[in-house]
C-alpha cells in the first residue's frame, strides 16, 4: 500500500469530550511512545482533542478533516462517549481513513449494554439478570416491581456508556429510586442489574495472531486454568457476536459456585502501563510495541 522507503503516518487520537478523558490521554501517550520505538516504520502524529471537542495538531486548532489530512491511518485512543460509541468512527469512515478498533455499528452496539446483554443471552452466554428503566416512562409502580424481582443489593448503571461512570449500589427501595434518578444524568436509559459477587476477570481478544483468527492473551484475575479456558472461549464469542474488530476486552465475574458471568465487552480497552490489558500482554510475553505494530497493520489490511 505504501512505498517501502516511506514511513507510515499514524495519527493517534487522544483526549476527547468524555469522562474517560484521563484514561484516553494515557492510552494515547503510551501508543505514541510505542510507535516511536519503530522510527524506521512509523511517523506518529499526536492529535489532541480537548474536552470541548476541539481538534489540535502541533499545538494549533484545526477542523478534523485538516488535522487528519496527512494521516495514512488513525489509532483511535479515545475512550467513552464520542470515541467509543460510533461517533468518531462515523467521521473516520466518511473521510475514508483506516483506523484501529471497531467500526461504527459494532462500536455503538458494544456501548449499548442492553443490546449487548440481549445478544449474549441469544447466543447462550450467562450474564446477570437486569431490568431497564426509561427516563421518559418510569414510575413508582415499575420500581416496586423491579425491587421485588431482584435480590438485593443491586447495581444501577447507565445503559449506554463505559468506564464505570454513574454506577451505584442500592440496598433499599429509596436507594434504588435515588440511584436511578441520579444515573439519568448520564443516560436516558438505566440498567438495574443483579449483583454477582465473586472473582473478577478481564480477558482481551486480538485478531489474527500466531496463526489464530482470534487470539487470547492470558486473562487477568485468579481463575483456575479450566475457568480461564472457558472465559477465553466466551470472550471470543462476545467479540464475534458484537461484530468487533482488531481487539476487544470483556469483563467477567466467577460466582462462588463457579458460574461464569460476562458483564460487558469494551470495543476499545484502556491500554497504558497501569492497565489490565498491559498486564495481560506482559504475562503472555508479547512485546507491547509488537502489539501496536500489529494493530496498525490490521487497520491497514496488511495482516491475513
Amino acid at each position: 500500500m505504501f512505498p517501502s522507503s516511506s514511513k507510515i503516518r499514524v495519527a493517534v487520537l487522544r483526549g476527547g469530550p468524555s469522562h474517560t478523558y484521563d484514561d484516553s490521554m494515557k492510552t494515547g501517550a503510551y501508543v505514541l511512545s510505542l510507535l516511536r520505538e519503530l522510527p524506521e516504520v512509523y511517523e506518529p502524529l499526536d492529535i489532541f482533542i480537548s474536552r470541548a471537542g476541539e481538534w489540535h495538531l502541533g499545538g494549533l486548532s484545526h477542523d478534523a478533516h485538516k488535522a487528519l489530512s496527512h494521516a495514512d491511518v488513525v489509532w483511535n485512543a479515545l475512550h467513552g462517549p464520542y470515541g467509543e460509541d460510533g461517533q468518531v468512527q462515523r467521521l473516520l469512515e466518511s473521510l475514508q481513513i483506516p483506523f484501529t478498533g471497531s467500526g461504527t455499528m459494532a462500536s455503538a452496539m458494544a456501548t449499548n449494554k442492553t443490546l449487548s446483554k440481549e445478544l449474549y443471552r441469544r447466543h447462550g452466554l450467562l450474564t446477570p439478570a437486569y431490568s431497564l428503566v426509561d427516563e421518559d416512562s418510569w414510575n413508582d409502580d415499575q420500581l416496586i416491581s423491579i425491587f421485588r424481582t431482584h435480590l438485593h443489593p443491586v447495581i444501577v448503571k447507565p445503559a449506554n456508556g463505559s468506564g464505570g461512570l454513574g454506577v451505584r449500589l442500592a440496598h433499599t427501595f429509596q436507594e434504588l429510586k435515588d440511584a436511578i434518578s441520579s444515573t439519568f444524568s448520564h443516560s436516558k436509559k438505566v440498567l438495574v442489574e443483579e449483583l454477582i459477587k465473586g472473582i473478577e476477570v478481564t480477558c482481551v481478544v486480538i485478531e489474527k495472531v500466531k496463526g489464530e483468527e482470534l487470539y487470547v492473551p492470558l486473562p487477568t484475575g485468579s481463575a483456575t486454568p479450566a475457568q480461564n479456558k472457558e472465559i477465553e472461549e466466551i470472550a471470543k464469542k462476545a467479540h464475534d457476536i458484537l461484530g468487533l474488530r482488531h481487539y476487544s476486552g470483556s469483563d467477567f465475574i466467577i460466582s462462588p459456585g463457579g458460574k461464569i458471568y460476562i458483564l460487558e465487552t469494551n470495543s476499545l480497552p484502556v491500554f497504558h502501563e497501569e492497565s489490565l490489558m498491559h498486564r495481560s500482554l506482559v504475562e503472555t510475553g508479547w512485546k507491547h510495541r509488537d502489539f501496536a505494530d500489529h494493530c496498525v497493520k490490521l487497520a491497514l489490511g496488511q495482516v491475513y
